[in-house]
């Protein structure tokens, strides 16, 4: 029973990372054409080093893009 428990734990912790990993590559394409693009999907403001931020967008270069 200890076996099992051990090898179900694994592939849990396996597919959680498959999952995490399928998300992260999503994200990673994130495009805003415009800050009212990315206010609408709810994304704004956005950090440097975040899917969708672009220093297009961040107008004072503060990091922080599509700012209020």
């Amino acid at each position: 029973m200890k076996k099992f428990l051990t090898w179900v734990g694994l592939v849990s912790i396996s597919l959680a990372a498959i999952v995490i990993g399928a998300q992260s590559a999503k994200a990673d394409n994130v495009y805003y054409k415009n800050c009212s693009e990315a206010r609408a999907a709810g994304a704004a403001p956005i950090l440097r080093g975040e899917p969708g931020y672009r220093s297009a967008l961040d107008r004072d270069n503060d990091g922080v893009a599509c700012e209020q």
